[in-house]
């Protein structure tokens, strides 16, 4: 089973927020790929227009597709960085709103998590994103709870991760979580990434 991973891009994206995923999914796929195994992943990056989106120092992205375009998805990724632009865009709050109801997971990387918080996503949940924003996401939704120190937290339908890097780490996770542990350990030692595994799965400190 191919899953189709959509990754939204914006301006002000951290761009390992989203170039960390991306490889992990990559490096996954060809793996498998070398198993003689079908594509257990395909990302596809979607922005709010076809323009190319414009990242932290300047770094350029275009889109494979957009919100009206898109194929339809398993997995969301909603990376971090300046969230100035997607939090006040309502069409990107409704689309991400509507497919959180369609695909197996949601996830989100560093400041992504306001998104998922303005959109009423996380309410009652345990989530965490980078270390310099947990107090003020907690401060500015109080119904979910903030938690410190944890690469990643999966509550199931929702994955949060820490900033930038942990990004990283959260995404080999859910490669275990929706392919096996073998090839997560595989991907990581590919990518010379020393993976922690430092997360919070329904409760438990893994």
């Amino acid at each position: 089973m191919t899953r189709t991973v959509g990754i939204l891009i914006f301006d002000g994206i951290e761009v390992l927020d989203l170039g960390g995923p991306f490889e992990v999914l990559s490096v996954a796929t060809r793996l498998a790929g070398r198993d003689g195994e079908a594509a257990p992943f395909q990302p596809v990056l979607i922005g709010a227009s076809g323009d190319p989106a414009v990242g932290r120092g300047g770094f350029r992205v275009l889109p494979h597709a957009t919100p009206d375009d898109h194929p339809p998805l398993d997995v969301l990724i909603v990376p971090g960085g300046v969230m100035d632009v997607p939090l006040v865009d309502p069409r990107v709050r409704d689309w991400v709103r509507a497919q959180a109801a369609r695909v197996e997971v949601l996830a989100s990387i560093c400041t992504g998590a306001f998104l998922l918080a303005e959109a009423g996503l996380l309410d009652g949940r345990r989530v965490t994103t980078h270390w310099e924003d947990q107090a003020d996401l907690a401060a500015t939704f109080p119904a979910l709870m903030v938690v410190p120190d944890v690469a990643w937290v999966d509550t199931g339908a929702v994955v949060t991760s820490g900033g930038i890097s942990a990004g990283i780490d959260m995404t080999l996770h859910l490669v275990e979580r929706l392919h096996s542990r073998a090839l997560a350990e595989r991907t990581a030692r590919q990518m010379e990434f020393r993976w922690t595994g430092q997360g919070l799965q329904d409760g438990v400190t893994a």
